[in-house]
């Protein structure tokens, strides 16, 4: 468990800040803070190297240790209603990474990178944490897609019946699963979707996966599933309040000025 350097503030009465740097004195004087570190003086928030603290490298290259800032607050606008926190929205000169969670789900992430600048502000989708496919745990969410029994000849390639239809639901990019007969109760994941081959005229109806979950090919009859990267196809954040934490790692000044998220009720279905 790391240390940290708190600070009081007398006019919010608390405690708002954690800092990552250990001083062995602290002070304040004419409105700078200075702090001892190995028996050396600093005054703070006057060099250009943010989340930076006494330089101290990391590595035998002299780069500087970095500290990454970050922010924890709540949305809790009409905290007895069922709410879906669908986007972050920050309003500043540069985005920041993004954790979600709420009082009934976990693990929403906004990477920086999924952020995009629109109308002033760098606005990101919630994104769901992706499922391990040799592990999923989500058979009953929406993002399931079965498909039908087919026959594996060929490692990594299944034939279906001319009469079924594989659909349009089922992608490339997709994790595809077989269940065995008879019961068809256990789901083996058999690898990604990297094609789609339907061609009824000419006999071909059939999908082809890269074979990473290395399924037995001498499988007869296998009930074939699909199941739809769930990081790509979040839906949100369920809750009556969400618990978000910004993070920041630039070592430029960076402004921010307002965190957002767009929210619609929720109804059960």
């Amino acid at each position: 468990m790391p240390n940290y350097t708190l600070t009081y503030s007398p006019p919010a009465e608390g405690w708002p800040s954690f800092y990552s740097f250990e001083p062995e004195w602290i002070q304040g004087m004419n409105q700078f803070l200075y702090t001892f570190s190995g028996g050396n003086i600093f005054r703070h928030n006057t060099n250009e190297v943010r989340n930076n603290f006494y330089g101290l490298p990391v590595d035998g290259e002299g780069n500087p240790a970095a500290y990454p800032s970050t922010i924890q607050s709540v949305f809790n606008d009409e905290p007895i209603v069922n709410k879906i926190f669908k986007t972050m929205a920050i309003e500043g000169n540069r985005p920041w990474a993004a954790t979600f969670v709420s009082d009934q789900q976990d693990g929403r992430f906004m990477d920086v990178g999924f952020f995009e600048k629109k109308e002033g502000d760098y606005f990101a989708f919630v994104r769901t944490v992706n499922n391990n496919p040799a592990e999923p745990d989500d058979y009953a969410l929406r993002s399931l897609n079965g498909i039908g029994v087919g026959t594996v000849t060929v490692p990594g390639q299944v034939d279906f019946p001319l009469s079924v239809s594989i659909g349009n639901i089922l992608s490339v990019g997709d994790y595809f699963y077989y269940a065995a007969p008879p019961d068809y109760g256990t789901l083996v994941y058999a690898g990604v979707v990297t094609a789609i081959n339907v061609d009824i005229p000419n006999g071909i109806n059939q999908v082809i996966h890269d074979n990473a979950g290395a399924p037995d090919p001498a499988l007869v009859a296998p009930l074939c599933i699909g199941i739809k990267n769930q990081q790509a196809e979040s839906n949100g954040l369920l809750g009556h309040y969400g618990v978000f934490e910004l993070t920041n790692t630039d070592t430029t000044a960076v402004e921010m000025f307002v965190a957002k998220s767009e929210v619609m009720k929720s109804y059960p279905g």
